[in-house]
């Protein structure tokens, strides 16, 4: 069946005359002369029997049925930029693995591992994006994701990275001043940091720390560890974190535990991935190279980073 669309030149020429509010902004950014973008519009306006723009003197704004279909077209565009970027990536020989990945956890825990994986399975191009909100591995187009959770994520396979420890973090310059922290009963004079997706986290440390007369909740809330954690170091409160997120900061002093307990979390890290992706060679190859990197995680002391694996070990066959 024969499609019914324009030429993607016109749609091109649409897009960036809309984006510049000027056909000759356009013309500019698309090496073409103002009147072959001028042309271009018109025909498109032809095709569809709409008026797209409203031409005032040398300015150009786009009409209600306009702004309406720049949506469409926009999207269109970036899906088809996406999808010559994935099949560019096939001369390589090994395509692309689209990954979603918590902020944090992407940031300070996996991205700098990604070189290792690079290293190793040198054809395949990751596109690595962080997600905090929950997603669709089939309409975001995702092959693998890792989330945190109770249980593993339903209508996908899950594979068990780690559980985690959380701590309470402080900077050392809010220690100082006449022994501002000595017991966790000290906690009520001091700003807390909470992850606003874990909002008993303080409740159930202090609880366990013996001083459930502090008031859990105030303090301040926070979308993201990262901020929690730049927060902390700069001393505007105390923070409750993963103590492996934390492991530059603790090695280097701008951040220290001042007291126990440390704490288990009830959640874990999980990879997931669709049925129907199980067996594709980029998903075993990152599964396989994951699993490792996370029994790593879980075998190293409290506090000091992971050995690095040999790297003929780590090679699935899948390249």
């Amino acid at each position: 069946m024969r499609r019914v669309l324009p030429s993607l030149p016109a749609l091109t020429v649409f897009e960036a005359s809309a984006r510049h509010g000027s056909f000759t902004r356009a013309a500019e950014e698309l090496n073409l002369t103002q009147s072959a973008v001028s042309k271009q519009v018109r025909g498109l306006e032809d095709f569809l029997g709409l008026q797209l723009f409203e031409r005032v003197r040398q300015r150009i704004n786009l009409t209600e049925a306009g702004e309406a279909y720049l949506k469409s077209v926009r999207a269109a565009l970036e899906i088809m930029e996406a999808a010559t970027m994935e099949a560019l990536a096939f001369q390589s020989g090994g395509g692309v693995l689209n990954i979603a990945t918590l902020p944090t956890f992407g940031s300070r825990w996996l991205t700098p591992r990604l070189g290792d994986f690079a290293e190793r399975h040198p054809r395949i191009s990751l596109n690595v994006t962080a997600r905090a909100w929950p997603f669709d591995l089939v309409e975001e187009n995702l092959d693998v994701a890792i989330y945190f959770g109770a249980e593993p994520w339903p209508g996908g396979i899950c594979d068990w990275l780690m559980g985690e420890v959380v701590v309470p973090a402080v900077s050392p310059a809010l220690l100082a001043p006449k022994g501002a922290l000595k017991s966790p009963r000290d906690l009520a004079r001091v700003n807390l940091l909470h992850h606003r997706a874990r909002p008993r986290a303080w409740q159930d440390w202090l609880a366990a720390a013996g001083a459930p007369n502090v008031n859990a909740f105030h303090g301040l809330r926070f979308e993201q560890f990262e901020m929690i954690i730049q927060a902390a170091v700069a001393g505007v409160g105390i923070a409750m974190v993963p103590r492996f997120m934390i492991s530059r900061e603790l090695a280097d002093g701008s951040l220290v535990v001042p007291f126990e307990p440390a704490m288990e979390s009830v959640e874990s890290y999980y990879l997931v991935y669709a049925e129907r992706k199980r067996c594709l060679p980029n998903v075993v190859a990152f599964r396989e190279w994951l699993l490792a990197e996370a029994a790593l995680e879980r075998a190293a002391p409290a506090g000091r980073k992971p050995a690095r694996r040999g790297k003929a070990g780590a090679h699935s066959g899948a390249e």
